[in-house]
Order: C-alpha cells, then structure tokens, then sequence
C-alpha cells in the first residue's frame, strides 16, 4: 500500500511500511525511510508505485486550465476527490485524483485552501482583483526585463531618465525602475553614476557632485526665503581709525579689517575690528533660523553657497570707503611691542580700503620688509603690524601660518551651467608670507583675548580646543596648545560661519552689560555646537571633493602624461603645483617621505573622482632640488 502526502507546503508518495493508526513509517523511492502523521495523508492506493505517482500526474496537472476548472465548481467548499468524480465522471484512479488536487493546487489565486484536501472557489470580484494584480506584475515583469535590455546596451528609458537624481542619491528599492537599474548596474560591473553617464542620463561629472552634495546638505533647495535685511544700527558712536581689509581678489564677505594709531610717548593702538551682523540678527529670529540651518558658507572652486542672503552680506561686510558697523578690539601696544591692555567697542568704523593679496604681495613681502617699502597706502600699518604679529607669534612660542606649505586658487573660466566647456587655472601662493602671518597672529590674539574676556565673565561661548593634539569644539575654555594659547573662540568671522555669530551675540551682551542669549550649560548651544561641527567637517570635506575635480580637469586640459610627485608616506604622494594627494600601488616600499618620483598619469575618472597613476623612477638629487625650487617658488 502507498500513500500521498502532504508535507512542507508540497506533495509527497511514499510506501507504507508501519501503520500505527496515528502514525505511519514510509519508505520514499529515494529510499529514505520517514515517520509521518497520518492527518496528512491525503490519498492511499496501490497501483502506480509512489515513484510513478507524481511522474504521471504532474503533467495532467498541467494540462488542465484553471479558469475552466473554476467555472465547473458550484460556490462552497470542496474536497478535492469529490472534484476529480464530477470532473472525470467516474471514480477517478490514483493518478486523476491527484492531478485535480496538483491543479488546484497550483492556482491559489482561483482556488482558497480549507484544509486538508479541500478547497473553496475565489469569489468574482476577489478572483478579478487577483488577475489584475497577476497581469500587472507580468506586465512590470517585461518592462523591467526591457529596461536592463535597454541600460546594457546603453540607452536610456524615459521610466529611468525621470527618476535619474533618486537612482544616484537616495534609491527606492520597491520601485520597478530602481530594480531594473540596480540590475543592469550589476550584470554591466558598472556603478550607479558610471552606468548613467555611458546612457548620457548624466552630463557633466559636475553636476554629480554638486547635485550630491545639495541633496544631502541642502535637500530643499540654496534660495533664500524672502526675507528683509535688517538696517544698519543707528546708535553706534563713530570710531576715529581709517581700517582696511586684506583679502584675496574673491572674497566678498569681509569679516575683518584692522587699524593702527601711533600714540606718543606709549606706543600705537591697534583695532582689530570684526563686522557686526549679531547687532541686527536677533537670536530667535528668521534670519538667526536660516544662518542656524546652514551654519556656515559652502566654499567651491567657482562658487559658493553663502550662510546669510546677499542683502545681509552687503549691509554688514565691511566694504571699503564705508562706514560699517563693528566690534573692535583695542589693543594698546608700547614700543616693545609689548600689550598693556586691551578694550572691546561696539561702533560704526570707516573702512578706508580693501586691500587685496595680488596687489599689496609685490611690493609688501619676505624679501621686502627687511628695507624700505614702495610708497603705498597703508604700507607704515602694514609694516607696524608685521613687526608686531612676529613678537605675538613670538610669545606664543607657536607659528600662527604653515611654513612650506602653499595656498592654491582655483579660477573657473566658463559658465559652470556648462562646466564641460569651462576652464581651470591653478595657481600657487606660498603660505606663511608677512601677509598671512599679519592676519592670521591677529585673528589669534582676537579670538584668544574675547574668548578669555567671556570666560573671565563667566559668559558660555564656543571654544575651539586642542589637547594631545586633537582638536574640537567645546563650550569650556579649554587651551589651544597647538596655538599656544589658554583659550580660542571662533569670533572674526560672523558672516560666515554660525559659531562666530553665536560668540558674537555672547560678546555684544557682555560689552553692554546685557543677559546673554545663551546661558552657561545651554542645551541649544550645545546642540548648535555639535551640528556646527559636523556640517563644517562636511562642508569642508566636498570643498576637498570638488578641488581633487578641478584638479583632474587641470591634468585632461594640459594633457598631462606624466607629472612628478612627492612622498609624504608609504604609497601616498602630492603631485607638484596642485593640492592633490593620492596613492601610489606600484610605488617601491623603501621610499621615505620627502623623496621625489616620476610618475604616468594612467587613468582619470571623473565620475568617482579619482586618479591612477604608475611609478616611472626616482628624481635625482639634481631633479628633486629643482622641483622642490619650482614648488615653493
């Protein structure tokens, strides 16, 4: 005696060798013995043997079609040998019996399982619905088929051209064209952007990373809201200085402009004065809302997404031949360039001049601040203030620029709607010039001597820290050791980074003797804290992004084969005259950093970017030498 079975959602044949009422043990024609319930036996027979069973019933099953099997069954429930009578008109044998449960079986979407054997028709409507549903997934299933075809052979679907920003930046995998895409990507051995681009779905590797970026930072979009620009204060006593700024050619927000004043008998003063949006922005306010959404300036070779809308900006940058409103820090100086004490102002200053770097580096510079300097304006403040910033420096026991390393500007030429046809130049600027050195130690000793004026007030501020040479935020006055100095807060430069508006509230309310917007503890400045920080790094991190860019664009525009390089450690070298770094495989193990190679440009890929480059051979002495001479020149 055989039995059919069901067992794991399938149907077995077996043949009986115990029956013990509730249980029997069956033999399978594999020969494996097993120990079955006897509730799931659904049919017992003789004849065929269980091997042949299912062998002949399997294709009766399929030739029945379910549609008909569904139009025969009256409404109610059913077992499914009392189906096979009517349906064969007699008795049916083993085989016929259990080719109708096979093909009801088999169409669950017409037929609803009851039981064991048995069965109930799908209602019209709820069949209908069924088919649908089927032939809608049929259909998705040949168009999905037909869009891997098409993105294979690298044309682009409309289905998936609409959708091209959401398949690169943030995919929805229920989506059909997301899986045909994510398909297509992976039998092609191409990445999301790689495949795109070859479909002409992407136009520019630019717009990539730009696009990219903007989702992440800035997913609603760069326009501002429509928000008036707070007048300038009215109340602001005038101060007697005539400031000036230095800056690069591009730089638009200016935070910073400094003073000097010769004082008889003592020495000079010299005001280090800060533009003064916190005077206007309100903390609370719209405005305070968008500066504390974006946090700070996005910086890019070509163009930049500023914290604060143009009509702010241009109210509060300390523009020349202006009178701006300002914070100034007065430090008396005696003439050892020695400081006898300092004093903060809020006021209106009048800035005289912006200067630039490109016009004032020719004349005011390393080899000519050691004699006369050209006569130029502002050139006695310049030189003053140089010899002062190198006694602070002095003090600090710190360098407050860099030494050998240089600054690189990026010139886009072109209209970055088409940066395809756009051009790049590169240029080199040595940092730690007396220029750099002038700014950079007086920014120390205005942010050190502000943050130490809030603490010593007990007033909360941002500090930037560094200890065990890690650097962070933190609300406690914690000393910059990399600086040299016992605390550093963020303070020059309020028009462009969030932090320095937040110190400056803090500042403005401790000069006038007001309640700070942010307590000691504030759990909103710590918070502003902490996304300012990730932001920054963030913004700081596509700046990097999009400068590697620019840099791969210079090769491909010069066509450069070959390019000498420096290493700085193991495999990793920074090309010469760009702000490259990259790695190197084939580099040789025992180089040390500072040793020159010559190196093959073998592949750019702008989409990633990346560069491949191939070790050629070791630069002599003689080449190593003049290259190192062409680098810092």
């Amino acid at each position: 005696m055989n039995v059919l079975f069901e067992e794991d959602g399938g149907f077995k044949a077996g043949g009986i060798m115990a029956d013990n009422d509730s249980s029997l043990q069956v033999e399978m024609p594999t020969g494996k013995r097993s120990k079955i319930k006897a509730a799931t036996v659904l049919l017992r027979f003789d004849k065929p043997s269980a091997g042949a069973l299912l062998e002949q019933a399997t294709p009766l099953a399929e030739a029945v079609e379910a549609d008909f099997l569904w139009e025969c069954v009256s409404d109610g429930e059913f077992s499914f040998l009392d189906f096979a009578r009517d349906y064969y008109g007699h008795d049916p044998a083993p085989v016929e019996a259990t080719a109708v449960l096979l093909a009801l079986h088999a169409a669950p979407v017409y037929f609803h399982r009851k039981g064991k054997g048995r069965f109930r028709k799908a209602p019209p409507d709820i069949l209908a619905a069924a088919l649908a549903s089927l032939e809608k997934k049929r259909q998705q299933a040949l168009a999905i088929e037909g869009w891997i075809n098409e993105l294979k052979a690298f044309r682009l679907p409309p289905e998936i051209g609409a959708l091209t920003d959401t398949l690169l930046y943030a995919p929805d995998r229920n989506k059909p064209e997301t899986k045909a895409f994510e398909t297509a990507c992976a039998e092609t051995g191409l990445t999301a952007a790689q495949l795109l681009f070859k479909c002409g779905a992407i136009k520019s590797a630019y717009h990539l990373h730009y696009k990219r970026f903007l989702h992440e930072q800035f997913p609603k979009g760069i326009a501002f809201p429509a928000l008036e620009a707070p007048g300038l204060p009215a109340d602001l006593p005038k101060a007697d200085v005539r400031a000036f700024s230095i800056d690069d050619a591009n730089t638009t927000e200016i935070d910073d402009a400094l003073s000097v004043v010769k004082l008889p008998g003592i020495g000079s003063r010299i005001g280090i004065h800060i533009a003064a949006p916190g005077l206007a922005i309100a903390h609370g306010s719209p405005l305070d809302g968008v500066a504390r959404a974006r946090l700070s300036t996005v910086y890019m070779p070509g163009n930049k997404i500023t914290m604060l809308p143009d009509a702010v900006v241009q109210n509060y940058t300390l523009a020349g031949g202006v009178d701006c409103p300002a914070v100034s820090l007065y430090l008396t100086v005696n003439e050892s360039l020695e400081i006898l004490s300092h004093e903060s102002r809020l006021e209106m200053v009048h800035i005289a001049a912006n200067l630039r770097h490109h016009e004032v580096e020719p004349w005011f510079n390393a080899e000519t601040v050691g004699g006369p300097l050209a006569d130029e304006p502002f050139a006695q403040e310049l030189l003053h203030l140089w010899h002062f910033a190198n006694a602070c420096e002095g003090r600090r026991g710190k360098p407050s620029a860099v030494q050998g390393i240089n600054d690189y500007n990026f010139a886009i030429v072109g209209d970055l709607a088409d940066p395809d046809a756009c051009t790049v130049e590169i240029s080199e600027r040595k940092r730690g010039s007396p220029l750099d050195k002038l700014v950079a130690e007086l920014m120390i000793v205005a942010n050190s001597t502000w943050g130490g004026l809030l603490a010593d007030k007990n007033v909360a501020c941002m500090y930037r820290a560094q200890t065990q040479g890690k650097v962070r935020m933190t609300t406690s006055p914690l000393p910059h050791e990399g600086l040299g100095v016992p605390q550093y807060a963020w303070m020059t430069s309020p028009l462009r980074r969030y932090c320095d508006l937040v110190n400056q509230w803090q500042l403005i309310a401790c000069i006038k003797g007001e309640t700070p917007a942010f307590a000691q503890k504030s759990a909103e400045l710590f918070g502003a804290m902490r996304d300012f920080e990730v932001t920054y790094g963030a913004y700081a991190d596509f700046q990097r992004q999009m400068e590697r860019y620019w840099c791969l664009r210079w090769l491909q525009q010069h066509g450069v084969a070959e390019i000498d390089a420096t290493v700085r450690r193991e495999q990793l070298v920074k090309l010469d005259h760009l702000p490259l770094m990259l790695r190197v495989p084939s580099l040789p193990a025992d180089l040390l950093p500072g040793q020159r190679v010559h190196l093959a440009v073998e592949s750019i890929d702008l989409l990633a970017p990346e560069l491949t480059c191939r070790f050629l051979n070791l630069l002599g002495d003689s080449d190593a030498a003049e290259a190192v001479e062409e680098e810092e020149a």
